[in-house]
C-alpha cells in the first residue's frame, strides 16, 4: 500500500510553500513518526513527518514551490522495517549532506569461524553515512565484511590518505585569491520578514529613547542563589526572566506602551503576552510567552528556554509567533553595546537588551566600577507619547536596579512595610 505524504498548511492565507529539504535519501526505509523532511512558507517551518513505516519515494525535489495538500512523496507499507525506536522522533539535520557517523565494526575471526568475544577489532572505528549503515543492517554485513570485498590496498591509496592527513594537520596557504560567489534562493520566511520591517519603517513614527541599568543588585542575586534555583526548578536563572518581569510591571503603570492601533481606535490589552526575539538560522523569530504579568521568575525562564529551544529548531507553530503586545530582543549575547531595536508590528514598543560591560560611575559622589547595561526602547510616536516612554524605561531601570520593587509594584519594600 503506498501511503501519501502530502503538504500540510502553515495557515489560512498559506496556499503555497517551498519544500526546503529532505532528511532522507529516495528509496530509504522509515519509520513510524520519523521526520522525512521539512517546509518553510512565509509563516512557519513545518517538518514533514511519516505516519506509517515502509520505504520512502521522493516525487518533488528540494527548493521546489508546491502548493498546499499537493503529494509529495510516497511510502510504501509493505516494505518490512527493522524495528527501531520509531516513537522518538529523530532531530533533522542541519544541512542535506549526511553526516558521518562512526560505526564500530563487528570483531574480526582468528583461527575458528566462531568470534572470541575478547578479540579485538581488526578496525578500531570506520566511519560510515547513515544511509550505508542501513544497507549494512538490512544485508547483514560488517564493516570487516565490506573491507574485505574492496579491492586491494595499492601506492596510490597510501598516498591519499598521507595527503589528507597532511592537509588537515598542517594549515594551508591559500595560493590564489578566491573570485567566487555563492548564490542561495531568499526564502518565503525571509521574504515576509523583509516586507515587515520596511513596512515599519514607512507607516510608524517610530522613535527610540536610551537608559542604562546597573545590573549588580540581579548578578548578586543570580550569584548567591543560582544553586537552590536550579535545585528547586531544574533550569538556571537567567537574565531574561528579570526583564520580562521588569517589563510587564513597567507595562501595568503605563498601559499605552502595551497598546496598538486598530484601524482608527487604540487597542491596550489588560494582559502581557511579552515576544522573545529569537534569531535562527531561517531569520529572527519571535515566540510569545502569554499571561507573563502572572508568572514567576522560574515558569518565565522555562516557556522562554522551550519557545526559543524549538525556534532553533524551526518547530513552533503559528499560533506561538502570533499576538504578542510587547518584544524583548537582547542583541547583548551578540556582543551588541547600543542599538535601536526596531518595532514588531502592530506593536507599539520593543525593548533592547545589550551586553554588561565594567563601567566607571558616580555613586554618592564616589567613582565605582559597576556592571552596567545599556536599555533602549523604540517606539510608535503615534501610540505612546514621549513621557511615557521616557517614564516606561526609568521604571524598568528602577525595577532592574532592585528586584525587590517587582513585588511591590510602585512602591518600594520599605514604603510597603510603612504603607505610606
Amino acid at each position: 500500500m503506498a501511503l501519501e505524504i502530502k503538504i500540510p498548511s502553515p495557515g489560512e492565507s498559506i496556499t503555497e510553500v517551498e519544500l526546503t529539504s529532505w532528511f532522507v535519501e529516495d528509496g530509504a526505509l522509515v519509520n513510524k513518526n520519523q521526520e522525512l523532511g521539512e517546509i518553510e512558507s512565509e509563516k512557519a517551518t513545518l517538518p514533514l513527518i511519516a505516519e506509517q513505516p515502509g520505504q520512502l519515494k521522493i516525487m518533488v525535489k528540494e527548493g521546489e514551490t508546491v502548493q498546499v495538500g499537493a503529494v509529495v512523496a510516497t511510502i510504501d507499507t509493505s516494505v518490512e522495517v527493522p524495528d527501531t525506536p520509531a516513537e522518538i522522533t529523530p532531530e533533522p539535520p542541519q544541512a542535506t549532506v549526511a553526516k558521518e557517523t562512526p560505526v564500530t565494526p563487528a570483531p574480526a575471526p582468528i583461527t575458528t569461524p566462531k568470534t572470541s568475544p575478547e578479540t579485538k577489532p581488526e578496525h578500531d572505528v570506520v566511519k560510515a553515512t547513515p544511509v550505508a549503515k542501513q544497507m549494512m543492517d538490512k544485508e547483514g554485513l560488517s564493516v570487516d565484511d565490506i573491507i574485505k570485498g574492496l579491492k586491494k590496498i595499492t601506492a596510490d591509496h597510501v598516498k591519499q590518505v598521507m595527503a589528507h592527513r597532511a592537509s588537515s594537520a598542517i594549515p594551508q596557504k591559500q595560493e590564489e585569491v578566491s573570485r567566487e560567489e555563492e548564490h542561495k534562493k531568499v526564502s518565503q520566511l525571509r521574504k515576509k520578514i523583509s516586507e515587515r520591517l520596511v513596512a515599519v519603517k514607512n507607516e510608524t513614527a517610530m522613535l527610540t529613547t536610551f537608559n542604562e541599568a546597573d545590573m549588580s543588585a540581579i548578578m548578586a542575586i543570580r550569584k548567591q542563589y543560582q544553586e537552590q534555583f536550579v535545585e528547586k526548578y531544574g533550569i538556571k536563572l537567567g537574565f531574561m526572566s528579570f526583564f520580562t518581569k521588569a517589563v510587564t510591571e513597567a507595562l501595568r503603570q503605563f498601559p499605552s506602551v502595551n497598546s496598538y492601533l486598530d484601524g482608527e481606535e487604540v487597542v491596550s490589552p489588560k494582559y502581557c503576552d511579552i515576544g522573545i526575539a529569537v534569531q535562527t538560522d531561517k531569520g529572527l523569530m519571535v515566540p510569545v510567552v502569554r499571561n507573563a504579568e502572572i508568572l514567576g521568575l522560574a515558569e518565565i525562564e522555562r516557556k522562554i528556554a522551550d519557545l526559543a529551544g524549538r525556534a532553533r529548531k524551526a518547530r513552533l507553530s503559528i499560533e506561538e509567533m502570533s499576538g504578542g503586545t510587547f518584544t524583548i530582543s537582547n542583541g547583548g549575547i551578540y556582543g551588541s553595546m547600543l542599538s535601536t531595536p526596531i518595532l514588531n508590528p502592530p506593536q507599539s514598543g520593543i525593548l533592547g537588551m545589550h551586553n554588561i560591560l565594567e563601567r566607571p560611575v558616580a555613586i554618592n559622589g564616589k567613582v565605582e566600577i559597576r556592571p552596567m547595561m545599556y536599555i533602549a526602547l523604540s517606539y510608535d510616536h503615534r501610540v505612546i507619547d514621549g513621557k511615557d516612554s521616557v517614564s516606561f524605561l526609568l521604571t524598568v531601570k528602577e525595577l532592574l536596579e532592585e528586584p525587590a520593587r517587582m513585588i511591590f509594584g510602585e512602591q518600594s519594600p520599605e514604603q510597603f512595610l510603612l504603607d505610606i
